[in-house]
């Protein structure tokens, strides 16, 4: 069986209880090692093979799962993150259908919640915005014309964009064309949940600035919205003593 484990944002404690065990009953464990905290290799058992992803191709990953998986091995691939946000797994499990390989999947806590956690921070406040778009810029990976920077950020809701931080400046111009006003709170979270974490609050012009006062390239989400000045936002309905649920009752 293959295993598609979320590693979570950094922390090594963030990882999931069944992410833990999965590891720690593996026979191969292969682990992205640019970004997966290498700490979580330690729940691993001492005879465990364990490969770094960051130095293979697709087909070296896939080569390695095949084989130990035709061997009756139990292996987990440890994303970073959370797997189905840009975990680029989808390409692996149609290698492992093809060859008739039963996987599961595991899931972690992604960086946009990770920088939320650290940031103490709700994306859906009533009255504010009630939706999250998460996102990125057009890099080596492209973006569909649809889902623009500009027609997201026409919505006005909170967002999250990952993998963005090395084209700041150009990501301000793009929000404010959008729609954001130039003084829209804005954060960035480098290496959110790490012990060398680093947090920003700023705004939307000054998202360029920011990064390169502090020299924050990569590594980072940008969170943007008006929910991060934890400020305008009507209470939650669901414990206003006027509200009946199905297991209070309203006050008379």
């Amino acid at each position: 069986m293959v295993y598609f484990v979320g590693a979570g944002c950094g922390a090594a404690d963030l990882i999931t209880v069944r992410g833990m065990n999965l590891i720690k009953q593996a026979d191969v464990v292969i682990y992205a090692g640019s970004l997966v905290n290498p700490q979580l290799l330690e729940y691993a058992k001492s005879d465990c093979e364990i490969y770094n992803s960051a130095v293979l191709t697709l087909d070296e990953v896939m080569d390695i799962t095949l084989k130990a998986s035709k061997e009756g091995k139990n292996v987990v691939r440890l994303h970073t993150g959370e797997p189905s946000i840009y975990g680029a797994v989808q390409e692996q499990m149609h290698i492992l259908d093809e060859n008739k390989i039963a996987y599961e999947s595991c899931p972690g806590v992604s960086a946009c919640f990770g920088a939320a956690a650290s940031l103490n921070l709700e994306y859906t406040l009533p009255e504010i915005s009630q939706s999250l778009i998460i996102t990125r810029m057009a890099g080596r990976t492209s973006v569909p014309p649809k889902e623009s920077i500009e027609s997201f950020a026409a919505h006005g809701a909170s967002m999250a964009i990952y993998l963005s931080a090395g084209m700041l400046e150009e990501l301000q111009n793009r929000l404010i064309d959008g729609g954001y006003s130039g003084n829209t709170p804005a954060a960035i979270v480098y290496k959110a949940t790490w012990p060398e974490e680093e947090k920003y609050i700023c705004t939307v012009d000054t998202l360029a600035s920011t990064g390169e006062k502090h020299g924050i390239k990569n590594l980072a989400v940008v969170l943007v919205g008006n929910v991060i000045s934890k400020s305008g936002y009507a209470l939650s309905k669901l414990y206003d003593p006027d509200f009946e649920t199905a297991f209070r009752k309203k006050n008379d």
